[in-house]
Parts: C-alpha cells; structure tokens; sequence
C-alpha cells in the first residue's frame, strides 16, 4: 500500500527532480494538461499555479493518494486509474509524470501511445529513477534472488525497465526531444535512512507480499547491508547517490 505521509517523508528530494523537470518546459498556452502518476497533487499544484487557465487532471493508481491530493487540491480534477490503461478523452497540450512511468512495461509502446495523445506543439515531460545498478535496488535484488522468499515478493521488485535515452527519443519522433541525467547526492537523516527511502516506493510491492515474520527477516537481512554500504557520517547524516533520466519532447 502507498501511504502518503511515508512518501512524503523526504519530501524536499522527491520533489526537486520533479519541479526541475516543470521547468524545463516551454511557455506554451497550455488549455489542457495531465499529470500521470500524481502522487499526492502536490506538484500537479505547482502547475496549476503556472496555467492557471489550463483545466488540469491528476491520474493516479493508488487511491490513498488520489484520496490525499483530492482532499488537499479539491479544485483539480483527480483520477484513480491503472496508468497501463487510462486513456484521454481529447488531445492534451501537456502532459507531465515525475517518478511514475519507470513502474510500467513495454516502453517503446507506452511513450508511442502517450505521444498520440498531445495535440501539435504539446509536451511531453518525463522524469524516471534510473538507478537500477545502484545498491539502493542491488541489495534488494541480491537478498531476494539469493534466499527462500515467495515468488510475489521477488517478481514484486521493479527491475530495470528504463530503455537507452536515444530510444525514446525515436519512440516520440517527429518531436524535438531534450534529454539528459542527473545524479543527486542526497543527505538523508534518521536511523536506517536508506531504508525508510525505499520502503516509501521501491520496496512496497516486495512488502506487500510478505507475511509479517518474512517482512522482518527481509528488513533485518537488507538493512543491514544498506548500513554497511552507506554508513552515516558523525552527524548521523546518510549520503545517497540516486540518478535519474529526463525527457522534455515538444511534438513538432
């Protein structure tokens, strides 16, 4: 289950990729615009603050999250739908999702289906983790692959989905496509910081589908690798290297 409050935690670092991606685009005169993978609506605010004019929908699978960005933004129009099979009701002249498309299959198909949806001159904004050779994703992986865990927990975890950069770039052809990587040296603090990072999204599913005593051999088994591998420094600070991949196309 996605809880909120967990998600929102180290709030001040999920968000900065997501408004450095707001910015990078355009200034068009967007009536229409889409935020697949809304989380909380805390950044789909941002935007409506930017087009105050544009009418903004918010689509989310999880619906402690809708439930949330409903309750705290009432005047957005907020979905709860599989983002694998939500579709538009007209073209779009945005459409943005930060840290949210990196769950789902089938790139090449899933970046041609959304370019259909923007009208000419509309944008595509996409941020995604890509942070598969990280240990924050290895020790999971490791830990998993290695032991006697139930096969939901296993499949649970996100493998490595993302495609090369110059993929999704011919995938969004004919447009104007700005990519780029950027590796953030996070400082996290409290007990077990790495932990608590990615049992707020990347562990949930694994989570999920352990029984209560498997949940905490699991716990034991990975936190104490992520201690190993990222020690706190006399401050109790945790530096957390996290990468992640851009994508701004405008549809030519």
């Amino acid at each position: 289950m996605w809880e909120p409050d967990h998600y929102l935690r180290f709030a001040d670092h999920r968000t900065r990729p997501g408004l450095e991606l707001a910015a990078r685009i355009p200034d068009i005169e967007a009536k229409t615009i889409v935020d697949l993978g809304s989380g909380t609506g805390h950044l789909t605010a941002l935007l409506a603050q930017r087009w105050p004019r544009a009418h903004l929908t918010g689509v989310d699978g999880a619906a402690a999250m809708v439930e949330r960005a409903r309750a705290d933004h009432p005047s957005i129009e907020w979905v709860a739908a599989d983002l694998s099979q939500w579709e538009p009701e007209g073209l779009l002249d945005v459409v943005y999702s930060n840290a949210a498309l990196h769950w789902l299959d089938h790139h090449e198909s899933l970046f041609t289906r959304i370019r259909s949806w923007l009208a000419p001159g509309g944008v595509l904004a996409v941020q995604m983790p890509d942070n598969w050779a990280a240990p924050t994703h290895q020790i999971p992986a490791q830990v998993l692959d290695d032991g006697s865990w139930p096969e939901p927990a296993r499949l649970g975890l996100m493998r490595d989905r993302l495609a090369p950069p110059t993929d999704y770039a011919r995938w969004l052809a004919p447009a104007t496509v700005d990519l780029w990587r950027t590796t953030y040296y996070q400082p996290l603090s409290g007990h077990d910081a790495v932990w608590n990072w990615v049992t707020g999204s990347l562990l949930i599913p694994v989570i999920d589908a352990l029984s209560p005593d498997a949940r905490d051999r699991f716990a034991a088994e990975v936190q104490a690798r992520y201690r190993r591998t990222y020690p706190a420094d006399a401050n109790g600070v945790t530096t957390m290297a996290f990468s992640r991949l851009f994508i701004v196309a405008t549809i030519d």
